[in-house]
């Protein structure tokens, strides 16, 4: 199968991802929270592993043990960092607000943001607007990193691409929410961050072009995506696993099983790739 078409299915299935809120619908605020620090913890240890056992190591044996490849991976830290100051893409994980909103559950009129859910977001339209711009430059980024690590190799690709979904799943059910929230109807909550999504296609596209264009872009890209990935498990995401303390010792060794669970998920995968 043509590496472009395994590339653009991988882009593609991320993009149905954003569909995944229809399915909080019918659950309670208690059992997504529950299902959503669960999906949380599994996303953080894939992250980690995929970018210490695989990305990391991968880019020194291309580029070398010298400096440049712990330069690129702070690169993408750094980038990762001024990106979400500039989006505020922080406010989507798990806000308490996105998963009232996921889960069909209103949060009354007290905070000002919530309106009826048979018309559009009307004070709500500065947040659900950057929360949408926000998707875009998100999935376009998520579409360029998938595609370029296919340039690499295969394996790489598809472990880039399971980090990238384990992410992205409490991530659209936290767009979702978000839109509700706002005041969109659920059917056009789905609709628009699927269309935000599509962004992903976009970014693979100039992917393959520059790669083509410029061999070593593909490589570069590995360290840097892996910057990424620590970022975000880092900043984001053990953040939202820490944000209440008064979880009983049952719930925080969960967390840390499926955190486990994540890395020993990437581990496998690259013990099939060699």
């Amino acid at each position: 199968m043509p590496v472009w078409l395994l590339a653009f299915g991988s882009v593609l299935l991320i993009g149905l991802i954003s569909l995944a809120g229809v399915f909080t619908l019918s659950l309670g605020k208690a059992r997504l929270e529950r299902a959503l620090f669960l999906l949380v913890a599994f996303a953080v240890g894939a992250m980690l592993g995929g970018a210490l056992l695989h990305l990391l190591p991968e880019a020194y044996e291309r580029l070398g043990s010298g400096p440049r490849t712990g330069a690129l991976a702070l690169a993408g830290v750094m980038g990762f960092f001024v990106l979400e100051k500039f989006l505020h893409w922080h406010h989507q994980h798990g806000a308490p607000e996105a998963i009232e909103g996921a889960s069909g559950h209103g949060h009354g009129h007290s905070h000002g943001h919530r309106h009826a859910l048979d018309g559009d977001a009307a004070a709500g339209a500065p947040f659900a607007t950057l929360n949408l711009v926000g998707s875009v430059a998100h999935n376009f980024i998520d579409g360029a990193i998938v595609a370029a690590a296919y340039l690499v190799s295969v394996p790489t690709g598809l472990v880039t691409t399971l980090a990238v979904v384990l992410h992205e799943i409490p991530q659209e059910i936290g767009n979702f929410g978000v839109l509700v929230y706002a005041g969109y109807t659920p059917r056009k909550a789905l609709l628009y961050n699927f269309l935000t999504s599509l962004s992903g296609l976009a970014g693979a596209v100039l992917a393959f072009f520059v790669g083509e264009q410029l061999p070593a872009f593909s490589d570069a890209l590995l360290p840097l995506t892996a910057g990424a990935f620590l970022y975000i498990a880092g900043s984001d995401l053990i953040p939202e696993l820490n944000r209440r303390h008064s979880y009983p010792a049952s719930k925080s060794v969960g967390q840390l099983l499926m955190m486990g669970l994540g890395v020993a998920v990437m581990a496998l995968g690259l013990m099939l790739e060699h």
